[in-house]
């Protein structure tokens, strides 16, 4: 009948071995390093998360802060300061939606035309939409005058802009200084040598034409003007205007035209004027 070991016996042979070598096994064998306890969430930390994350989207989406409006009547011109230091001069006819957003300034010309003076700012450029061009600027100044609906006109007087259309295919171009760049339809023309002071003479109240096709006077004209100016004969929009005439005076010029023109011009009692052509005498 066997023995049950008493509690009080020695220890068996194996736990005497583990141990006369329990360092040695340490070295073989080392034991893992107790993982450390999960620290409790800092409310503080991810709140600071939270906000940088926050700001960072916000400066993605670029959202709008703020919004105004400026307008002028035929014949009125009207200068305008922005907060940010930038100055715009509108023309006759004009109107513009300004936009301010977080990370951009942007204006919509939607009629009309402006003289910008924009105060420099790298991280929040100038941004403006004529129909489908579009004008990006840190800090220049520069004239953009819609021609009709989608028809544009930028020159550029000091600094640097980059103009884009609407063509995908078509790359931005980017303007110096006496450089001027239409848009028709989306469609940037070649760039062209000019003198910007005289496509800027308008903020003196003069309109200078320099071979102008009829077209873009009559167009020009019209922005001047309360009732329309119609052309009879699309043939005569080619034909070509050189001169300088008051801005407020668009009644005379349209009265001289015969004299420069083989054109005449009828006026109706509504206050519509109808430019037709008339045989160019021999």
């Amino acid at each position: 009948m066997s023995r049950e070991p008493s509690k009080h016996s020695s220890p068996a042979p194996l736990d005497e071995a583990l141990g006369r070598h329990r360092e040695e096994l340490k070295k073989l064998f080392p034991i893992p390093s107790p993982k450390p306890k999960p620290r409790k969430p800092n409310r503080a930390a991810g709140t600071a998360l939270l906000l940088a994350v926050a700001t960072g989207v916000l400066a993605w989406l670029n959202p709008a802060y703020k919004s105004e409006s400026f307008s002028t009547a035929i014949g009125e011109r009207r200068a305008v300061a922005l907060d940010d230091g930038s100055r715009l001069l509108l023309d006759s006819g004009s109107h513009v939606d300004i936009s301010w957003h977080v990370r951009s300034r942007q204006v919509d010309l939607r009629s009309g035309q402006v003289l910008f003076d924009v105060s420099e700012a790298l991280y929040r450029p100038f941004l403006v939409s004529a129909g489908s061009t579009r004008v990006q600027v840190l800090g220049t100044r520069f004239n953009v005058r819609r021609l009709d609906d989608d028809n544009v006109r930028v020159t550029l007087a000091r600094g640097r802009v980059e103009v884009d259309g609407a063509s995908t295919a078509q790359s931005p171009v980017f303007l110096t200084p006496g450089q001027q760049v239409d848009s028709i339809r989306g469609q940037l023309q070649p760039v062209a040598q000019v003198d910007a002071s005289t496509a800027m003479a308008w903020q003196e109240d003069r309109i200078v034409f320099e071979q102008t096709p009829l077209g873009e006077a009559v167009s020009l004209l019209r922005q001047y003007r309360q009732a329309p100016i119609l052309l009879s004969d699309p043939s005569l929009a080619t034909l070509k205007v050189t001169g300088v005439f008051e801005a407020h005076s668009t009644d005379m010029l349209l009265d001289l035209l015969p004299t420069i023109l083989p054109v005449a011009v009828n006026r109706q009692a509504d206050g519509v004027v109808q430019i037709q052509g008339r045989p160019i005498r021999k």
